[in-house]
């Protein structure tokens, strides 16, 4: 008798299949096709901006993107640099030169790290720090990413 109810209990232990297409899954999807929810996998092509920080990124070439971050605190604490940047999944590599570290792009919002390489303070000036900078999409706007220009007046995303 106890073999038979083992014998059934594991019977129920087979491995259970998912449905290919989940009612969630299929939501998911018309949301982000009506455009009510960020695609993680989306472009990171534009404008950049939360509060006084600024982020553009630009067309590249060779499967690199430009990009450029600006962080302006006023009368001397801020932060400009352009660079580089490449894409696999959610991490994307940022190369501000010598400056190099992986940030966080979650579909709505890209993040640097909170410590960034001693390289990257080159970059900016009095306290203001690359560090931990969150932006938010404000456009998908390549020409009008490619106008963000440092205190200088230099092109941050310029080619």
């Amino acid at each position: 008798m106890r073999m038979l109810a083992l014998a059934l209990a594991l019977a129920g232990c087979g491995e259970q299949k998912r449905p290919a297409a989940q009612a969630g899954d299929r939501l998911e999807a018309a949301a982000r096709a009506a455009g009510l929810v960020a695609d993680p996998k989306g472009s990171l092509v534009g404008s950049w901006a939360r509060e006084t920080d600024r982020v553009c990124v630009v067309p590249g070439e060779g499967g690199a993107a430009r990009v450029g971050a600006l962080v302006d605190y006023g009368e001397g604490q801020g932060c400009a640099a352009s660079g580089t940047l490449t894409r696999s999944g959610e991490t994307v590599a940022i190369r501000f030169g010598e400056c190099r570290f992986d940030a966080r792009f979650d579909g709505e919002r890209l993040t640097f790290p909170p410590e960034l390489p001693g390289t990257c303070e080159a970059f900016c000036t009095g306290r203001a720090s690359l560090a931990a900078l969150a932006v938010e999409r404000q456009g998908a706007s390549a020409s009008e990413a490619a106008t963000l220009r440092a205190a200088d007046g230099t092109l941050l995303c310029a080619g």
